[in-house]
């Protein structure tokens, strides 16, 4: 199932890379593409991830949904 998400704070291509390590730490979560231009990512997961755990890593990381 493929997924995609809006993100806020990422300005580079190193928060581009640590969101990516953020969601590939999920469980499930696999073949993370982050596109910084649109400030999106999508990825796959073998079922919904939810989007509390997806805030959770992404605030840990320090970046936030949109």
């Amino acid at each position: 199932m493929t997924q995609a998400i809006e993100i806020t704070g990422m300005t580079c291509e190193n928060c581009a890379r640590h969101v990516k390590e953020a969601l590939e730490g999920l469980p499930g979560v696999q073949n993370v593409r982050v596109d910084l231009a649109h400030h999106r990512a999508q990825f796959e997961a073998e079922r919904t991830v939810e989007r509390e755990k997806i805030a959770a890593v992404l605030d840990e990381a320090g970046y936030a949904l949109a």
